[in-house]
């Protein structure tokens, strides 16, 4: 495995560990773009970006740019689009629980995960609390929880085929004693430094606490918790600040990073809230654009929808279409889907074709199996809301939406390498 991979997948392993909920991810990408020179701007005041490298933040999500200098009205841009959520467990109101004896927390299913793959995992929780004045904090705790299985001595015939009942087998437990004599949230408030009697409002989700671990006879794997959709993310990123410091590109370079996608994008951060559309339109306004300019500019711009898909899984072969069948290490996938789950079409198949050229870089084509039902991504949304052409691609998983999932450690520098040519071109 070459050191440049391996140098990108500890990075993605620094980037995950620090990013246990789609705030976390936004804030930590928000650090190192400020890190790379790039100016914060706020939406509730006036824009004058200018050229240069520039994010704001909405919530969990966040969109970066960076604005040629010969940029005009009509300056197309070149996107490459994510998510920061993962499938997970959300905090519930009155999250402190518990029964005989134990100290529980109430949480309910966000998104799909595999639920068994939480099981006997040491978990931590971790978001945003707003106290009662308006002000924000991130809440990060340390491994705190754990949804206990039952043993196989009291249930003979698991094995045989486990049930979890959403309520009443995913409760964590997080400690000993009465409930009504403990606080989950104090605990929360103290990981963020603030008076657990000033929260007025949390969006707090479970994560797994294990950091990401590179395995296989040939070092060839990485394993780890929110690789769907972190590693999409990370390689923009990476991407956007290796853009930003070469200076080069005809086109306006943009990471957007939405929040929800796992549940369907319809928030104000998500991929069919207006955020997106919002930053473009400013951008535009402060080159001068009007109506027609900006249309001219969509016509001139691409999205790459970039959202982890799946490798064969050499156990169920049968779930995967008989031609392609793609292999973790062996490239970034382009996503195709007749029925527009995915956005790709033949001008963008073949504009990612060029890009995978031009950066030295195998992919693979994926399809879903016709008697298998296909995800979709945030790509279609932002087709639709914008008609800006949009391609799907991202890395091969194995155990996608699990608490620890499956990569090759040579595909999220790939994904990197892409988005950068992207960027350039």
């Amino acid at each position: 495995m070459s050191s440049a991979a391996i140098e990108h997948i500890n990075d993605l392993s620094a980037f995950v560990a620090a990013s246990p909920s789609s705030f976390h991810a936004a804030a930590e990408a928000a650090r190192r773009l400020a890190a790379a020179g790039f100016t914060e701007l706020s939406e509730s005041e006036a824009w004058e970006p200018g050229p240069g490298g520039h994010y704001v933040l909405r919530d969990g999500a966040i969109i970066a740019w960076v604005q040629p200098v010969d940029a005009t009205a009509t300056t197309g841009f070149h996107i490459v689009g994510s998510h920061t959520d993962s499938p997970s467990f959300k905090l519930k109101p009155k999250p402190t629980t518990g029964a005989h004896g134990w100290l529980q927390a109430g949480v309910e299913v966000y998104g799909g995960p595999l639920l068994n793959s939480w099981l006997d995992r040491e978990l931590l929780l971790a978001g945003r609390l707003v106290l009662l004045d308006g002000t924000e904090a991130l809440a990060r705790t340390a491994p705190m929880l754990r949804f206990p299985q039952l043993a196989i001595h009291l249930d003979r015939t698991v094995n045989d085929g486990l049930t979890l009942d959403k309520q009443q087998h995913m409760n964590p437990v997080w400690g000993i004693g009465n409930p009504a004599e403990a606080d989950v949230l104090a605990v929360l408030a103290e990981s963020a430094g603030v008076d657990a009697a000033e929260i007025g409002g949390y969006d707090v989700v479970v994560a797994d606490a294990q950091r990401g671990e590179v395995f296989g006879g040939s070092n060839e794997f990485f394993a780890s918790g929110r690789l769907d959709n972190l590693s999409s993310v990370h390689a923009s990123l990476t991407a956007l600040v290796h853009h930003a410091a070469a200076g080069t590109g005809e086109h306006i370079a943009v990471l957007a990073a939405f929040d929800h996608e796992e549940i369907g994008s319809a928030s104000r951060s998500g991929a069919s809230g207006p955020f997106l559309q919002d930053v473009l339109e400013r951008i535009g306004h402060g080159l001068g654009a009007d109506t027609q300019d900006r249309n001219r500019a969509y016509s001139d711009s691409v999205c790459l929808s970039a959202d982890a898909g799946h490798s064969v899984h050499p156990n169920y072969p049968g779930r995967h279409d008989p031609a392609n069948r793609p292999l973790l290490g062996a490239g970034p996938l382009l996503k195709i889907n007749a029925n527009q789950r995915y956005a790709t079409d033949a001008v963008g198949a073949a504009l990612f074709a060029r890009l995978c050229a031009q950066a030295d870089v195998p992919y693979q084509e994926f399809v879903s199996n016709n008697q298998m039902p296909c995800g979709s991504t945030i790509g279609p949304l932002t087709a639709t809301r914008l008609g800006i052409r949009t391609v799907d691609v991202g890395i091969p998983l194995l155990s996608m939406h699990s608490a620890r999932e499956m990569c090759g450690v040579a595909d999220p520098l790939r994904l990197a390498k892409i988005s950068e040519a992207f960027f350039a071109a």
